[in-house]
């Protein structure tokens, strides 16, 4: 499943596509996306092929195509705080990307039949956490997972916000899946090959919508112990945090939402939950993504407008703008032209394309600074290395 959108060059070039091809339409799962390479998720000699929208699978080991993952992520509707289950949880990458939008009081839980894929996943999560230049730019909630079949989860287990399952799924087992939502809970799943959008309205009613038509393998079925007793998957624990942690969340929290403006004023509060989870103002929108610029090895004559008056680096004293359309105006206009058409033919023969320096890393630099003995500024960065 997947090729409905062109392959990028990279990550940030395949969620444009996504982005042109309307899967992507919301700014929260946008920058979740653009946060996470997808690339990181396979091996190594896979990557060549990381920013096609086609299916990955080798061994146990599967990622579905990007335009799914899009339609996933926009169907949940997720924002901090929620719970969330996903049933066959794989390399982990969508759960990591969950993450992102769930802050440090949400629950993040995996389920995956497979022991290998999840210690490949924790491996992919560990690498995240302290390599990754996006961790520092969002609060996050880690994924736990368990090992097992999720159609032996008890039906007395505790229910969650957002469900989602990544294998196909048959109409005996809709019921089973249903239950493990809460009242106002949203399920996604391949249901009878459609990725469809299951709502809990009520103890028992339901809306259900179709989003579009996909492949995918069928859910394995429960094998039963020697004794003929079925298995039980136990969830992961709902840990609740140790005072310590709560600690290093609400310092990295105010420090990432607070600037040093000469008045001690707080910048704001951050883009979704009061800063909590995605896009936490002063930094980067989008994680990192590192735009190129262009760069001139020949003077020219540049105009800048700046309180209403033109600066030419040509002539070091400032003119009055006029305000009127005279032919001062039209003037000025032309050598703003002019110097715009200079700009261009200078980068037609010398200009280059170089790679910007990585921005600062603003949570890093204000931990850095901090009054405190070092293992306490280390536990502050999660033990990251620059």
């Amino acid at each position: 499943m997947g090729g409905a959108v062109s392959a990028g060059e990279d990550n940030d070039e395949l969620i444009d596509n996504l982005k042109e091809a309307h899967y992507i339409h919301s700014d929260l799962v946008e920058r979740a996306f653009r946060a996470i390479d997808r690339a990181d998720y396979y091996l190594e000699e896979y990557r060549d092929s990381a920013y096609k929208d086609l299916a990955w699978r080798h061994g146990n080991l599967h990622l579905s195509a990007p335009c799914i993952y899009s339609e996933v992520m926009e169907a949940l509707d997720l924002h901090p705080g929620l719970s969330f289950l996903n049933l066959g949880s794989g390399t982990g990458y969508l759960s990591t990307m969950v993450g992102l939008i769930l802050g440090p009081f949400g629950v993040n839980h995996g389920v995956e039949l497979y022991a290998d894929v999840i210690e490949y996943a924790y491996q992919k999560l560990d690498y995240f956490i302290k390599t990754s230049e996006s961790f520092d730019k969002f609060e996050f909630c880690e994924p736990s997972f368990v090992a097992g079949n999720c159609l032996e989860i008890p039906p007395e287990s505790r229910q969650y916000d957002r469900v989602y399952c990544g294998a196909g799924v048959q109409r005996d087992h809709e019921e089973f899946m249903k239950n493990l939502l809460k009242v106002g809970g949203i399920l996604v799943l391949p249901l009878e090959e459609k990725l469809t959008k299951i709502r809990r309205t009520g103890q028992s009613s339901w809306e259900t919508k179709k989003i579009i038509a996909v492949s995918f393998a069928p859910l394995a079925l429960p094998q039963h112990n020697t004794n003929g007793e079925p298995k039980t998957v136990p969830l992961p624990m709902f840990e609740v945090r140790t005072l310590q942690e709560l600690a290093r969340i609400a310092i990295r929290h105010t420090l990432r939402v607070t600037t040093d403006n000469g008045e001690g004023q707080p910048r704001g509060q951050g883009s979704f939950g009061g800063g909590r989870g995605l896009g936490v103002s002063g930094l980067h929108k989008y994680g990192p993504r590192f735009k190129r610029r262009r760069v001139h090895r020949r003077h020219c004559t540049s105009v800048v407008l700046a309180h209403k008056r033109v600066v030419s680096n040509a002539d070091p004293t400032p003119a009055p703008l006029d305000n009127n359309n005279n032919n001062h105006g039209g003037q000025e206009d032309g050598q703003r032209r002019a110097a715009r058409e200079e700009e261009e033919e200078a980068e037609k023969e010398t200009g280059e394309l170089l790679p910007a320096e990585p921005p600062i890393n603003i949570l890093r630099e204000r931990i850095l600074v901090l009054p405190l003995p070092e293992p306490l500024k280390m536990y502050l960065l999660y033990c990251r290395e620059k």
